[in-house]
Parts: C-alpha cells; structure tokens; sequence
C-alpha cells in the first residue's frame, strides 16, 4: 500500500505551483502529490507536467475542463487515492497559505499519535493568519463560531482547508454524496466525519495569505458556507452514521 499523497487543486497557480511541489518533495516525510488542475488557462498543469519528467514516480496530475468546484476536484482526488492505495490523503491549497513543514506534523497527529483525521487550525490557539484584512479574519472566524453553535461540533476551525485523513475516514464518508461543491465542502466534511465518531485532532498553524496569484476568495463563498450549515446539520437527523465494521476492526 503506498503511504501518503498530498491532493492540491489548481486553478491558475503558474506562479505558485513549481516551487510548492519542490518545498513538498524536501520534507523528510516520503509524500506523492497530486495536482488536479481545472483547466487553468496560465499553463499551471503544463508546468506540472514538465516537473512529472523529474518526479516520474512522485508526482500525479488530473486534468479537468473548466471550472468545476474546489469540492469536485478534493473529491475526484480522493477517489484517486482511495484506488491507488494510499493510506494517508492530505488536502492543501496550491498558494502557500499552508506552510509545507505542516504537513509532517499533520502526519505525525495521524500515522504517530493515531488520529483518524488532523486539521490544520488557525484558531485553537487564538487566531494565527498572517496578512489578511480585518474583515476577512472577523468573517472566517465567526464562521467557525457560528458553524460550532449551530452543529455541536467541537472543532475551532471548521473552514479549514489544510488536513490530513486516514483512508478509512474517506472509505467510510460516501463521497458521492457529499453535497456541497464550493468552500461549504470543508465543513461538511469535518461534520461528517465527527458525526461517524472519528478521532480528530486540531494541530496549531500559522496561515499566511497569498503573496502571488489571485485570490479565489469571495463573500458569496462565504455566504454558501452560512446557508448551508443550517440544512446540512437538519438532514443530519435522518441520517445513520454507523460505521462499517471494516474500520472498526482496522482500528482495533
């Protein structure tokens, strides 16, 4: 079984994506990457492809037409790692906003200290986010206070993008089901993985803001986040979260 692969989706990230994958592949942890590129009209997966003649075994690349939501490409990524075996599925943004170096101690909180999911959190130890306007910090965090109040679930940082799962946790989530395509993917999929009882912890980092490319960000992504968790968390009482007995015996 391979052991961990790090899904990154793209969308005009020419500027960004050569000197990630070099970052990645100097860590001291053995990670693969995927890149799934929607069709980015800056030559992002053309970069990508040239970098596969230097990482042939390393480097993965899906490419896609058009613009088809960042919760599409996690999930077609996912789907990859779940066919290809690998034990430890990492999601991360493709513009440095997530450090690299985070992604051992991601590892570390699943493959040492036996989590079944880490998340990379801006908010458990106060508020960590580097170059943000006010109002975007007061918007993501009150977010995630509003998220909290309305699930129950014990997570400071809901939106969070930067994480770490065990292959059961997505084995165990129907993917095909996951409802949200846009930045609402991320809370859902922290609330269902809570709902199914995995272990998750929340491992301090520093978000820092983009300094090259554009921004993806807008309030109507926000606002899908908002409406949404009211409906998600409504349909959660009609829902069974029993966890397969594969993934109990997997743990025990």
């Amino acid at each position: 079984m391979n052991e961990a692969i790090v899904v990154i989706p793209t969308y005009n990230e020419i500027e960004n994506i050569e000197p990630l994958i070099r970052r990645i592949f100097s860590l001291p942890r053995y990670l693969h990457v995927l890149i799934v590129d929607d069709g980015s009209p800056d030559g992002t997966a053309v970069k990508v492809r040239e970098l596969k003649q230097e990482f042939p075994e390393r480097l993965h690349l899906k490419e896609r037409h058009g613009k088809l939501g960042l919760g599409t490409a996690y999930i077609h990524g996912f789907q990859y790692a779940l066919r290809n075996g690998y034990e430890y599925i990492f999601e991360m943004d493709a513009d440095f906003s997530h450090n690299p170096e985070d992604l051992v101690r991601l590892y570390d909180a699943c493959a040492v200290e036996g989590y079944d999911m880490a998340i990379g959190s801006r908010y458990v130890t106060g508020v960590n986010v580097v170059n943000w306007p006010m109002s975007r910090v007061l918007m993501s965090y009150f977010a995630s206070v509003y998220v909290r109040t309305i699930t129950s679930m014990p997570i400071n940082d809901a939106t969070a993008g930067f994480k770490c799962y065990h292959r059961r946790v997505l084995e165990t989530i129907d993917l095909n089901h996951i409802r949200f395509i846009g930045y609402a993917f991320q809370i859902e999929m922290k609330f269902t993985a809570w709902k199914y009882g995995f272990k998750i912890k929340e491992v301090p980092i520093i978000f820092t803001d983009r300094t090259k490319g554009e921004s993806k960000m807008s309030r109507g992504i926000f606002k899908e986040a908002i409406f949404g968790v009211m409906s998600m968390k409504l349909n959660s009482f009609f829902r069974k979260y029993n966890r397969p007995l594969e993934t109990r015996k997997q743990e025990s």
